[in-house]
């Protein structure tokens, strides 16, 4: 099959369907030969935070020299940007013929009996595929949904698992409190490997050391008073972060580093430190210095996570409560240097109507636009603006198309800043409403 040919097939899978056991993966995964036995992986899990990390993660070990590939879900706009090599997604080529030989093994699993992979599980053996014909040293690779049932955490052996903010997002699969959903993330945490850990909720730290100290796992946590903030401007943090890490003779060391996070919203302040302790518990030898993370940290990009796409525009994919109340967070403190406007959409089985009431009972916008996203999904742009009339004494205007949406944002900004938000359908739509206006 081609590219299109293959993408098309792909699309068809249900993305939201029932997992698979783990064992017809795992078959999946043996007639591919085990590929990731092939690389050093780094695994992280989280409800927040996952892609940002393992974004900061990619950089760190690309600009360390190493041939570094990175596993991350959804895609905003083409499938391969979830399949990166040092920083650059996978050409299209390349992707259709893993594509066809993981295609020839479904053909035959299924002949033999065994289910169909899932949407996900199937990207994941196309995945391994790539990075190992590509010759991938180090494999930094994020959990699609959970951890402990995950397809990714077939892998048997990695050098470093990390988890990230954990909070209450997919509880119809993950469990309705965030000590069950902790523990399904914490699933990802093996026999005597190193964890990595957000440690400033204590109801999710004790579930986690609790898994790490049956698994005889060393636990890094990062805590709030790691971080010491210098300053902040509308694109980047300056901030110092004091951390204890493990050399390579096992004694405890202390360090210091000042790190520049090139997003405005605290939250990546919590994700490149995360990344930082990974580093030095896959490194303690420091052969990675402190002056190359730093740099890379401050040389790395992630699509639509508090990302400035144009001067004074920000697009932020935040879509559940804990990233609502980041977002909320990010443009309070914005709001009181200028006038803050927003683009919004949603889709329908998130609970928008409350995400719009507390994104309007704490920030004050100049004008909101809103538009509609997300396919089966959608919620009318009338219906959201009617929603956020209810809650904001500001100019709502409402566009059925996403680059009009845009324009009519772009054009009543201002001189403030221009917030696009609410689900990272709208961000996909709005990097290629970028594309286009680039060309």
């Amino acid at each position: 099959m081609n590219y299109t040919e293959a993408v098309a097939y792909i699309e068809d899978i249900p993305k939201f369907t029932k997992k698979n056991k783990p064992e017809n993966t795992l078959e999946m995964i043996r007639r591919l030969g085990r590929p990731e036995r092939n690389m050093k992986v780094i695994h992280v899990a989280g409800t927040n935070g996952k892609g940002s990390v393992c974004a900061f993660l990619s950089s760190i070990l690309t600009g360390a020299g190493k041939r570094t590939g990175l596993f991350t879900s959804p895609h905003l706009v083409e499938i391969t940007e979830r399949f990166q090599i040092n920083g650059e997604q996978v050409r299209q080529e390349i992707f259709a013929e893993a594509f066809t030989r993981v295609k020839q093994v479904v053909d035959e699993m299924i002949a033999d009996g065994y289910a169909h992979p899932a949407y996900f599980e199937l990207l994941f053996g196309v995945g391994l595929l790539i990075f190992e014909r590509e010759q991938v040293e180090y494999l930094v690779m994020e959990t699609g949904l959970g951890g402990r049932l995950d397809a990714t955490n077939l892998v048997e052996h990695p050098i470093v698992t990390v988890l990230t903010s954990i909070s209450m997002d997919h509880m119809e699969y993950l469990g309705d409190t965030v000590e069950q959903i902790a523990w399904e993330k914490a699933g990802i945490i093996k026999e005597g490997v190193p964890v990595v850990y957000d440690g400033r909720v204590p109801a999710v730290e004790q579930v986690i050391r609790k898994e790490a100290a049956q698994k005889h796992a060393k636990a890094y946590p990062y805590y709030a008073d790691m971080a010491e903030i210098l300053g902040k401007t509308d694109k980047s943090i300056d901030f110092i972060l004091n951390y204890r890490y493990d050399d390579e003779t096992g004694q405890e060391r202390a360090s210091s580093m000042k790190i520049t996070v090139p997003y405005l919203a605290e939250y990546q302040l919590v994700n490149s430190s995360l990344a930082v302790l990974a580093m030095r518990a896959v490194d303690p030898g420091c052969t990675v210095s402190d002056e190359e993370i730093a740099r890379a940290i401050c040389q790395t990009r992630w699509q639509g996570r508090m990302e400035t796409v144009l001067p004074g525009v920000v697009l932020d994919g935040a879509h559940n409560a804990d990233g609502i109340r980041e977002f909320i967070r990010t443009v309070t403190e914005v709001q009181e240097r200028k006038d803050v406007s927003l683009l919004f959409s949603a889709v329908a089985d998130k609970e928008y109507e409350k995400m719009i009431r507390e994104i309007c009972e704490e920030a004050h916008f100049s004008r909101v636009t809103v538009t509609q996203v997300g396919g089966s999904r959608v919620v009318p742009a009338g219906q959201l603006a009617e929603v956020f009339r209810k809650y904001t004494e500001a100019p709502v205007t409402a566009y059925a198309d996403v680059a009009e949406a845009f324009e009519a944002a772009l054009a009543g900004r201002g001189d403030g800043m221009l917030f696009c938000a609410g689900s990272l359908y709208l961000v996909g739509e709005l990097k290629s409403c970028l594309r286009s206006r680039s060309v």
